[in-house]
């Protein structure tokens, strides 16, 4: 039997960090920057965007508590209703965590417990040409 003259098989060199590919392959805003949009002169900015052809809906149609743009009113409307935009909703409620709080609970200071803070869904403009 003749061994097999195959010659450079290490190809799998290139898939060493597919993991982190993984991780963050659908990966959306952390609940801070989220609040930091809630601003209402970020949500203006936000919910009013030029039409822009390379994202999807052409930048018209955007959920700020999910981060999330949409093709059309109908698929945001949709969207609302939907167990992944409740559970949003309620982990929005929890006020975010500063370097106060972390002060805090290190001792620095006394100790104040999480505010809740009242989050709806988004107005929707039904004004649509």
């Amino acid at each position: 039997m003749v061994k097999s003259k195959q010659i450079g098989n290490h190809k799998s060199d290139k898939k060493k960090h597919i993991a982190k590919t993984w991780k963050t392959k659908r990966r959306t805003k952390d609940l801070d920057q989220i609040h930091s949009d809630l601003k209402p002169e970020e949500a203006a900015k936000l919910l009013n965007q030029d039409p822009d052809y390379d994202v999807t809906g052409n930048a018209q149609h955007y959920c700020l508590h999910c981060a999330r743009y949409f093709i059309d009113l109908r698929s945001m409307k949709e969207h609302f209703k939907t167990k992944i935009h409740k559970r949003r909703l309620k982990q929005l409620s929890e006020e975010p965590y500063t370097q106060a709080e972390a002060e805090r609970a290190a001792g620095m200071g006394s100790y104040i417990p999480h505010k809740k803070i009242e989050m709806k869904t988004q107005p929707v403009e039904e004004n649509m040409d």
